[in-house]
């Protein structure tokens, strides 16, 4: 229960903000996806689990054409299926594509949700360029091995205007953690090292900062519209607490909120949540 509510917390901000700049897309671009479903989406020549739902991708029932990078079992495809938008969701792992097969069919949205096993290096070929009305990018770019080549890929599979949601660990935080558990030179290494790594035995590849990542963006093309810190509080505060005080969780999730686009805290939360536009 205790893991469930914090996951929630953790999640439920970038699941707000994704919704505006969606509810945003297809504002200003009502045409989006509609007239388009599948037209410029390529086959997979992959079967079995690299597939997933029926071949009715692009049905009639409108929505946005969404690519979810990295997006495993569906936590964010599923919902956005759910809502009526299409997803495609290249992953790496066929477990996770088997786990999101079974997850779209329980909500009934297998017509709506596509699985293609693959990388970030492969997005174009796999989802196909300008496709898409938005890309998902939660937690891959700190394990992928080139995060300006895979930059350049999401940007090359978006159509003008299209949304892009980036979720990165952010390097101020892991500096501060691990002060606090009294690992203070591996706090000075994490805050020199160019990845954010705080040593060899960091099972993070890299750690983003603000001024960093949004450099990368706009070399990659992309217009940045917001930047929200996720996290600043819900990985400190004690479990018992939130398990035990009514209420908690709730409160929990308000003090992320009004603490999410403040600087001051905005630098110490454990991941960025980026919306940009290409």
């Amino acid at each position: 229960m205790v893991d469930r509510r914090r996951r929630s917390v953790r999640t439920a901000l970038v699941g707000e903000a994704l919704r505006v700049a969606l509810a945003a897309r297809e504002r200003t671009d009502p045409a989006a996806g509609a007239d388009r479903a599948g037209a410029d989406r390529p086959r997979s020549d992959r079967v079995g689990s690299d597939r997933v739902g029926s071949d009715r991708v692009g049905s009639d029932r409108g929505g946005l054409d969404i690519v979810d990078l990295g997006g495993g079992t569906g936590g964010f495809a599923v919902p956005l299926a759910v809502e009526g938008h299409r997803v495609t969701v290249v992953d790496p792992s066929p477990d996770a594509l088997a786990s999101l097969e079974r997850r779209a069919r329980d909500e009934g949205v297998s017509e709506l949700v596509r699985g293609v096993q693959g990388d970030a290096a492969e997005l174009p070929g796999l989802a196909g360029e300008s496709s898409a009305d938005a890309v998902l990018c939660h937690g891959v770019l700190e394990v992928v091995d080139d995060p300006v080549q895979a930059l350049q890929a999401m940007a090359s599979v978006l159509r003008e205007g299209g949304v892009l949601s980036l979720l990165v660990a952010q390097r101020n935080a892991v500096v501060l953690a691990r002060a606090l558990a009294g690992h203070l030179a591996e706090a000075r290494i994490a805050l020199q090292d160019p990845d954010g790594r705080w040593g060899a035995t960091d099972p993070m590849p890299r750690r983003f900062d603000e001024t960093g990542i949004t450099a990368q963006l706009a070399d990659a093309g992309f217009l940045v519209h917001t930047v929200h810190g996720v996290r600043t509080f819900a990985d400190l505060v004690p479990s018992a607490f939130v398990d035990s005080e009514p209420g908690a969780a709730d409160s929990l999730a308000e003090l992320e909120r009004a603490a999410s686009r403040h600087p001051a805290f905005r630098a110490l939360a454990t991941q960025l949540h980026i919306l940009a536009t290409r």
